[in-house]
């Protein structure tokens, strides 16, 4: 196709009218405006409805692309997201162009917008070594082989994310502090908390766990991310370096 009949936006002029752009299949148009790659390229929020919907729906009819498509069924909700989330599946169904598949999934993600917007889900807070031992005593509290494991929490220790470090024999476990301090950059973490379990039912801490401790304490004081505990679980008991007051556990003096 000739440079100049590609389609620069997916956001046509206003007075460009569906029937005009239905001769051009998303693949005809250019890399960088066929929706998928735009989103990726520059981010979701850049992307009109009409082009996140023909994301969902995936493929047009024979006259239209799937952004046209969902152009002209938006135009005919008033161009609302809110009137097209009002219809039925008897009512999408009538559109030309969307079968049973496409109304599932505009149905489907008209569903997931409300449940989001009304979503009370609070993120579990640590306050405390029980809080963090409450979470990952069902986890760890019969394994027969020791774990490692780091839970990542944001400025208000709200839990982000949880993930398994390492997995080792039945007396030692290897925690690698690159994965650590790179999982925590990835969930944007400002806080750690480290776990890992003795197989033996002895919670306390061995010489290498407090070296260990000590060196991750030290590596991400350097990243401005704070570690938190270090919680060591045998059974259905724990030990906390933090409720210890174990000098390992504070960071270095600049």
């Amino acid at each position: 196709m000739k440079k100049e009949d590609t389609l620069s936006e997916y956001e046509l002029p206003k007075d460009t009218s569906a029937k005009e752009i239905r001769r051009f299949s998303i693949h005809e148009w250019d890399e960088q405006d066929r929706p998928r790659e735009k989103l990726l390229a520059h981010g979701v929020e850049v992307l009109s409805n009409s082009e996140l919907l023909g994301i969902l729906v995936g493929s047009g009819n024979g006259e239209e692309s799937a952004v046209a498509l969902m152009q002209r069924i938006l135009s005919e909700n008033d161009n609302s997201l809110k009137e097209l989330g009002k219809r039925s599946y008897d009512q999408l169904v009538a559109y030309k162009g969307i079968g049973m598949a496409k109304a599932a999934t505009i149905m489907a993600a008209m569903e997931l917008g409300r449940r989001r917007r009304n979503d009370t889900t609070v993120r579990k807070q640590i306050l405390e070594a029980k809080d963090c031992f409450d979470v990952m005593e069902s986890i760890l509290c019969d394994k027969t082989i020791e774990e490692f494991w780091a839970v990542y929490v944001n400025h208000s220790n709200r839990i982000l994310s949880k993930s398994r470090i390492g997995v080792g024999g039945i007396t030692s476990v290897q925690a690698d502090v690159r994965i650590i301090l790179q999982e925590a950059l990835k969930h944007q973490a400002t806080g750690i908390v480290l776990v890992h379990n003795h197989p033996s039912e002895n919670i306390l801490p061995s010489k290498a766990d407090k070296m260990m401790t000590k060196h991750m304490v030290k590596c991400a004081d350097i990243l401005n991310i704070r570690i938190l505990d270090h919680i060591i679980i045998g059974g259905h008991d724990f030990y906390s370096f933090g409720e210890h007051a174990e000098s390992c556990l504070f960071p270095p003096t600049h």
